[in-house]
């Protein structure tokens, strides 16, 4: 048995506004669930990223509680022939990229943040499928 993918991915956030501004404001993902003060979650692809405000989602409720703290990471995979168009569209929303790494085989990738400092990451269709460095 194996798993087929990450269906979804959490971030802790301190302010939800903040956050619909920039994940569907900026980088246009569809948002497909709201509690106020507590979490908003976007459509990213077939996957969903989950963004909590981090004590609200330590206490208990439906589902087991969960928290965490810091800065995260996590990637962003586009086709190839989108990537160069997805870190000009970054850059002119005014969102610095703070590097860009050759992986080797054609593969590029691009970092930058988030309101709250979580680093995301770019990457192009296919880099892993080969296995990288």
């Amino acid at each position: 048995m194996n798993f087929k993918k990450i269906k979804e991915t959490c971030l802790y956030v301190s302010d939800l506004e903040q956050s619909k501004a920039f994940y569907n404001g900026k980088l246009g993902m569809q948002v497909i669930g709201e509690v106020p003060n507590r979490h908003v979650f976007f459509r990213a692809g077939e996957s969903v990223l989950l963004c909590f405000i981090s004590e609200a989602s330590r206490k208990e409720g439906k589902l087991p509680p969960h928290y965490g703290s810091g800065h995260l990471h996590l990637a962003f995979e586009v086709e190839k022939e989108q990537y160069d168009g997805w870190k000009e569209k970054v850059k002119r929303l005014g969102i610095p990229v703070e590097q860009e790494y050759d992986w080797g085989g054609g593969y590029l990738s691009f970092y930058f943040r988030d309101p709250d400092k979580h680093l995301l990451e770019v990457v192009m269709t296919g880099m892993w499928e080969r296995g990288g460095k």
